[in-house]
């Protein structure tokens, strides 16, 4: 046979463009290739061959402005993902991922309707991707400014993972009610004016991720969280902090208030004056009850820090619960404060099971220099502390005036073994 026409022959045999070993991978992992290409890149795949002029219409993943030189203002790519969407239809999606840049000037008016387009097409291309039964879903608004999302709940047998970046979250789309399979949530830059944060009672959502988000629902109420399946929970207050419910199941928390909370009393030095009648220390519907400790009370693993003179935590301690499962402890200077370490004696005599307490006292992360390693004394514990607390970690930058007090007070509690392992 004379070589051309061999050739044409491997070509009709294998579909892919001459004797291409890609080309001749089955469908169902060509179109687990392409979901990791930005959407461009995998539509130009079409012109590759006639085998391929259709794959990129059922990847199993959509990048849409994956790339932050690719990611471009929502009117400039707005045609062609309306038809990117229109002609792979419903096709089942295991991921989408949607960066766009987005801004609005409602001083000019022609603009602000053009922005108003805008917001409502990535509505829609969200709730497309929801329909194409999506399992794991990213948003993500590069601009600065927030992107409001549709306020209607979420409804997906299908969703498995969500993820939120610098958007504008509101009253209904942060109910997880009708996600069965929601199993994990974060939710980063973003303002949350959502009264509830809600999965039901018998719901799979098990890790929960909420940072450097801005609760606004008002003066005198605070954002519910009401998840009472989660796992994990990580936490930074930073605006009004959110009231926890409770979780039965939680086996790790983390929970950071940060410089920006706005619990602080300006009545008081300290952040706060106790006074019942106080506004900024008691808001209307917190009824004299705790706002973060309550929810925490299951945890096996905490980290409570603080980077301000809230009253939070404080004031929470005044109804401090039980923390019976607890076994690993993680403490900042917050709640060593001399002369009497109430807050951290108090928590102690709370927590009857604990094993390990560590404390990051004027420092933070890396910045640690000096540590600390001690144990409590099987002889005169102090009453109330738990028995099986025998590792004690202390980690700052510096021994200094603070630090040392905070050490004599842990040496009046009989911690032995306190050795220098930096």
């Amino acid at each position: 046979m004379p070589p051309a026409k061999r050739g044409r022959r491997m070509v009709d045999q294998d579909g892919g463009g001459g004797g291409d070993r890609v080309g001749a991978l089955p469908d169902e992992v060509l179109h687990h290739m392409l979901s990791f290409l930005p959407v461009r890149d995998a539509v130009q795949t079409c012109v590759l061959a006639h085998r391929w002029r259709d794959l990129w219409k059922s990847a199993t993943g959509l990048r849409i402005g994956s790339d932050e030189e690719d990611t471009a203002r929502v009117r400039e790519i707005r045609e062609f993902v309306d038809h990117l969407l229109l002609l792979r239809g419903c096709a089942p999606l295991d991921m989408c991922e949607l960066k766009f840049w987005f801004d609005s000037d409602e001083d000019d008016e022609e603009e602000d309707e053009e922005s108003k387009n805008d917001a409502r097409r990535v509505n829609l291309w969200i709730r497309s991707a929801v329909a194409s039964k999506v399992r794991n879903l990213v948003l993500n608004n590069i601009c600065s400014g927030s992107f409001e999302l549709d306020d209607l709940p979420l409804v997906s047998r299908h969703l498995t993972r969500l993820e939120l970046f610098n958007l504008e979250l509101t009253n209904r789309f942060c109910n997880f009610s009708s996600c069965p399979a929601l199993e994990h949530v974060k939710i980063a830059n973003s303002t949350v004016s959502c009264p509830r944060i809600i999965s039901s009672s018998t719901g799979s959502l098990l890790r929960l991720i909420i940072t450097r988000c801005s609760f606004v629902v008002g003066t005198s109420f605070r954002t519910k969280i009401c998840v009472p399946s989660l796992v994990s929970l990580q936490l930074d207050s930073n605006s009004k902090t959110p009231l926890l419910e409770s979780m039965p199941s939680l086996a790790e928390a983390t929970v950071r208030v940060t410089a920006g909370c706005s619990d602080v009393c300006g009545n008081a030095d300290s952040g706060y004056c106790g006074f019942e009648d106080c506004k900024y220390c008691y808001p209307i519907d917190d009824n004299r009850n705790c706002v973060l400790l309550n929810g925490l009370s299951e945890a096996k693993n905490l980290a409570l820090t603080a980077e301000c003179k809230t009253f939070i935590f404080k004031r929470d301690l005044q109804w401090c619960p039980t923390f019976s499962k607890l076994k690993t402890l993680l403490l900042n200077d917050h709640w060593c404060v001399a002369p009497d370490f109430h807050a951290l004696s108090c928590i102690l005599k709370h927590s009857p099971v604990l094993e390990k307490l560590t404390l990051h006292l004027f420092s933070k992360g890396p910045e640690h220099k000096v540590e600390l390693n001690g144990s409590f004394g099987l002889m005169d514990r102090p009453t109330g502390i738990s028995e099986r607390l025998n590792i004690v970690e202390v980690k700052c930058k510096v021994v200094d005036e603070n630090v040392s007090k905070v050490l004599k007070f842990l040496c009046a509690c009989n911690i032995r073994k306190l050795t220098n392992c930096s």
